[in-house]
């Protein structure tokens, strides 16, 4: 099973609108997971990664070459692609699709998404654009904080 998704087609603006606010920089999308995270190339040359179920962004590698070999073994593979809930999540019949992701009822940030959480596929766009809102409004919050959302 590849764990990698053409991203040519995506528009890297529009994904990371609502992420701005974590990551301001220049950015050329290099390469995304199943559940929507992104591989983002700065100016530099170095990558990182946008992870959206936990709002960070992390470099890890100095070049995309780097990345590239390193995204081959087993341990990053799990790390960055989580390849076995990505297999996983297709023998259940969902598979992300050029313009989709892996989105969950309950954003896995919280607690209660431990239990009964269902996965669905959702349009990347809308599931980026949910998740970095959330994830702004939460950023100052310790973790154990009880917050209460309206949804509208």
């Amino acid at each position: 099973m590849a764990f990698q998704w053409p991203v040519s087609e995506l528009d890297c603006e529009r994904l990371l609108l609502h992420w701005r606010w974590l990551c301001p920089q220049k950015f050329t999308l290099i390469d995304r997971n199943a559940f929507g995270d992104l591989f983002l190339r700065d100016e530099e040359g170095s990558v990182f990664w946008l992870d959206v179920a936990n709002g960070s962004l992390s470099k890890i590698a100095d070049s995309e070459s780097r990345f590239r070999t390193a995204s081959k073994g087993a341990d990053k593979l799990e790390e960055w692609f989580a390849a076995s809930d990505t297999q996983d999540a297709a023998e259940r019949g969902l598979n992300a699709g050029q313009s989709s992701c892996i989105g969950f009822s309950i954003p896995l940030v919280f607690a209660e998404s431990a239990s009964g959480n269902n996965a669905y596929i959702a349009d990347i766009y809308d599931h980026l654009g949910f998740l970095g809102d959330l994830h702004k409004q939460i950023a100052t919050m310790p973790d154990g904080t009880k917050a209460e959302f309206i949804i509208k």
